[in-house]
């Protein structure tokens, strides 16, 4: 049984649903809600409601369930800003990471999978795709980039001191069912959207403007999900830290003109220009020790986020 801490989350549930397409079972950690949504009802699904900075309710479900591998997808990030005083909220994050990483000692699990993300990468001078073993700087310029590369120095030093087994998941820009549409990363979520609904897309979240050939390792949640089930459940693997993503730079134009090829009039014009060059993961570990291979290119990925959308927004008024 495979324990998915942010299990009911954006890239949680697509974990999840690809853990349980390949025959696991999970149980799902969570601090607000016990409750099974209706897409994993009748599943081999279990929802414990824990708070990971409570050591002896998390040891606690090990009792209630035969734990064989961790997947740790909740915060261990200050999150969101300003919403702790900064060492209160530092402690709380590293914490719960601990936790998690003493349950899963305690447990003696085959494997922890810990996610990090694309932005340790920022400030990176080389050009082209981002390999996993490329000196990162010390310093970042945002919280969660900062934190994850934290934990990944963290549990690096741990996984060989208690003899864990811990892998870093170095996740890309995710998008699609379930994600959030005002992201303040990509614009890809707000365009589709905007096209689903027939209105202009609402890009103020975004941290920089948008424009049509900004372009990023954008990877559809679907496929983020199998390529974590996947590391999770390998045989074995070869590094300790691993790219999830698609392995390529999708720009803007390229989600704008799959969004046109099904919604002609979709108003989704952005502005010719870039900000900065274009980041995408080297997948080239993922591939090799998991045989993964995205299912969704950028056609295919805009389409059914599409019919998710419209059928999501059906149900809620239905």
């Amino acid at each position: 049984m495979i324990l998915v801490t942010g299990g009911l989350g954006f890239i949680g549930r697509h974990t999840v649903r690809a853990l349980l397409d390949l025959g696991e079972s999970c149980v799902l950690l969570q601090r607000r809600t016990p409750e099974v949504p209706p897409d994993l009802a009748g599943e081999r699904v279990a929802i414990e409601q824990v708070d990971l900075g409570d050591l002896a309710a998390l040891l606690a479900v090990g009792e209630r369930h035969e734990i064989t591998g961790i997947v740790h997808l909740a915060g261990s990030v200050p999150w969101p800003p300003g919403a702790h005083e900064p060492l209160d909220g530092a402690r709380e994050a590293l914490a719960s990471l601990l936790n998690v990483v003493q349950a899963a000692a305690a447990w003696g699990v085959s494997r922890l999978g810990v996610a990090s993300t694309i932005g340790v990468y920022g400030g990176v001078a080389e050009e082209g795709p981002l390999y996993e073993d490329v000196p990162l700087p010390m310093t970042s310029g945002h919280v969660i980039p900062a934190f994850k590369k934290i934990g990944e120095l963290l549990v690096d030093h741990l996984s060989g001191a208690l003899d864990v087994e811990i892998v870093n998941y170095r996740i890309g820009a995710i998008w699609g069912p379930h994600g959030r549409v005002a992201s303040p990363f990509i614009a890809a979520p707000a365009l589709v959207h905007a096209a689903a609904f027939g209105t202009r897309p609402d890009l103020t979240a975004l941290y920089s403007p948008a424009h049509a050939e900004d372009a990023i390792d954008l990877c559809y949640g679907k496929d983020c999900g199998r390529a974590i089930a996947s590391l999770q459940l390998a045989d074995s693997l070869s590094h300790r830290t691993y790219n999830v993503s698609s392995g390529r730079a999708t720009t803007n134009a390229e989600i704008v003109a799959a969004i046109r090829a099904v919604v002609p009039d979709a108003r989704v014009d952005l502005p010719t220009g870039g900000s900065g060059r274009p980041l995408w993961l080297d997948t080239t570990r993922l591939v090799r020790d998991t045989g993964f291979r995205p299912a969704y290119d950028t056609e295919r990925a805009v389409a059914d986020y599409l019919t998710w959308l419209r059928a999501a927004r059906t149900d809620m008024t239905t």
